[in-house]
């Protein structure tokens, strides 16, 4: 059996700000990967390999999450349906295991219609290692536009996550939903929107400042309510954000998707503290003692 923990746990370097101090600090992340479903059907002389999806997941217990997903997407309507389930050896150089084959019966004929609303395609060995950003994300129209200095105070920073809160009419209601608001450098609160969903919550966002034609959206601190994903950061480099802040953990590949479009991602950000996960070379952030103006990365 895998070591869940040696799969699912990153450690890496940050810098911690605590006040108006910074020190470095050896952190974990969780780990964030893609895994890439397919399925082999049809009678024994006709075989057919189909890619389901990709989802981002956690490493470790992949061959139940390919057979819950399926089940629960619809489709396949029982584990009777399942003759087999493996990991692909795709010879990747990162010798990761991220693609999971399953085998149905050859007499079952697997719902694929319900398979049309993936969010991720993908081809040939994709998903192995750093291919898996280049294959997956989507390239934002302003990745190469040049970008303004930006300087952020600590003191506007300590200050937004209780402004997200005072503005979440949802969650003062029902404590169980999602933000993402959308602030000046000067800790104005311009936009927030709120869903059960965290993606959904920023594509309302993000939607919205697309229709009030506001992107990119590169001048501005993004908040998010919860953790900081993949796909969040996916989401924000489309919409131009160059900072990102989250009141909880971000993902190992979260981490490393920031660092490719050059976004400052903040995590565990509180009153008082937060800790950096990758700074650009953009983002000037005053200390009692320096100015963090080196991008750090995984």
């Amino acid at each position: 059996m895998e070591d869940l923990e040696l799969v699912s746990i990153k450690q890496i370097l940050v810098r911690k700000v605590n006040g108006l101090t910074s020190t470095p600090l050896s952190d974990l992340l969780s780990v964030e990967e893609p895994l890439e479903i397919r399925i082999v059907y049809g009678p024994r002389s006709e075989r057919i390999q189909k890619n389901i999806s990709v989802t981002m997941r956690t490493p470790g217990n992949d061959l139940e999450l390919a057979i819950g997903f399926l089940f629960t997407e619809g489709i396949i309507p029982s584990y009777q349906d399942v003759t087999d389930a493996y990991h692909l050896d795709m010879k990747c150089s990162s010798q990761k295991q991220n693609i999971v084959q399953v085998e149905l019966a050859e007499n079952f004929m697997p719902q694929l219609q319900q398979s049309d609303r993936n969010f991720y395609t993908t081809s040939s060995c994709g998903v192995c290692g750093k291919g898996s950003i280049e294959s997956i994300r989507t390239v934002s129209a302003f990745s190469n536009q040049d970008k303004p200095q930006l300087n952020l105070s600590t003191d506007i920073l300590y200050e937004l996550p209780g402004k997200l809160s005072a503005a979440q009419s949802g969650f003062a209601a029902t404590g169980g939903i999602h933000a993402s608001g959308l602030f000046t450098v000067k800790g104005d609160l311009v936009l927030l929107r709120e869903d059960v969903g965290r993606h959904n919550a920023l594509d309302k966002l993000i939607g919205k400042a697309l229709l009030n034609d506001d992107l990119p959206l590169d001048r501005h601190i993004l908040l998010l309510s919860g953790r900081a994903s993949f796909e969040l950061i996916q989401k924000a480099a489309m919409a131009g954000i160059a900072i990102v802040a989250a009141i909880g953990a971000p993902s190992s590949l979260a981490v490393e998707l920031a660092a490719e479009f050059d976004i400052t991602l903040l995590g565990f950000l509180k009153e008082d503290r937060f800790n950096i996960y990758n700074l650009s070379s953009r983002i000037l952030i005053p200390t009692s003692y320096e100015t963090i103006m080196i991008s750090q990365t995984t």
